[in-house]
């Protein structure tokens, strides 16, 4: 990488740290585009090292408000659903479940802004865990099923369960990876360089949190959520084959 290239990739972890720190997810929606860009080693083992230390300390920040008993659900969802979801890029046509996955995202985000909602029950939260492994399987982008499911909680609350159901999703990520020889001593080099633009990121996640925490946690939620589902919805239908 140049020194351009460098300072472009601290800035991408910088912003999507601060988003996930503030929202409950955002690194990998933010930082995976512009780091494969920039130098295809930086992805995926140092951007999942990078955001299991970034969930590890959102965790911590927010333990005092943290319900990780109702959350074993969600984690026995996020298994199947990435092993499905690893299935569905090989056996499957893509392109149609980035579709059907991004149109029930925006439906979601539609109806909860009508006033729909739903409580975080096992069922539920299993459901939300499934999916959100799926589309992290396919996409990157798994944060979107279980940010809805948590949006009329407390912005603390929402972010201290999807920090521990990142965590746990980061460590999956990983061991699956170091299992098929996909993670290597350099990686944790590369994660090194960049975690100080990581930790700023954190740190700036605080004072947004402050503004957000004011009541506009839920608006925020719903719009990038949406603004997610619509940007993979478009994508995946301009670049239809």
């Amino acid at each position: 990488m140049t020194s351009t290239d460098f300072v472009l990739a601290c800035v991408a972890v910088v912003i999507g740290a601060c988003v996930q720190g503030s929202l409950g997810f955002g690194l990998g929606l933010i930082g995976a585009p512009v780091l494969a860009l920039l130098d295809p080693d930086l992805v995926p083992a140092p951007l999942l090292m990078l955001a299991l230390l970034l969930t590890i300390g959102v965790t911590v920040r927010e333990r005092a408000v943290l319900d990780w008993r109702a959350l074993k659900w969600a984690f026995f969802g996020r298994v199947p659903g990435s092993v499905l979801g690893t299935i569905a890029i090989v056996w499957l046509p893509e392109q149609w479940m980035l579709v059907l996955f991004s149109v029930l995202i925006i439906t979601g985000v539609v109806l909860s802004a009508a006033g729909w909602h739903v409580s975080p029950s096992g069922p539920v939260l299993f459901g939300a865990g499934a999916m959100s492994g799926f589309m992290g399987s396919l996409t990157s982008v798994g944060g979107p099923p279980m940010a809805l499911v948590y949006q009329r909680h407390s912005g603390a609350q929402m972010r201290a369960a999807l920090a521990l159901f990142f965590t746990f999703g980061a460590l999956l990520s990983l061991a699956l990876l170091g299992v098929a020889g996909e993670v290597h001593a350099a990686d944790f080099g590369r994660a090194l360089t960049l975690l100080p633009a990581m930790l700023l990121g954190f740190g700036l996640s605080r004072w947004a949190t402050r503004w957000l925490d004011r009541g506009y946690t839920r608006a925020a939620i719903l719009w990038f959520s949406g603004l997610v589902a619509l940007g993979l919805l478009v994508v995946t239908i301009v670049g239809w084959d």
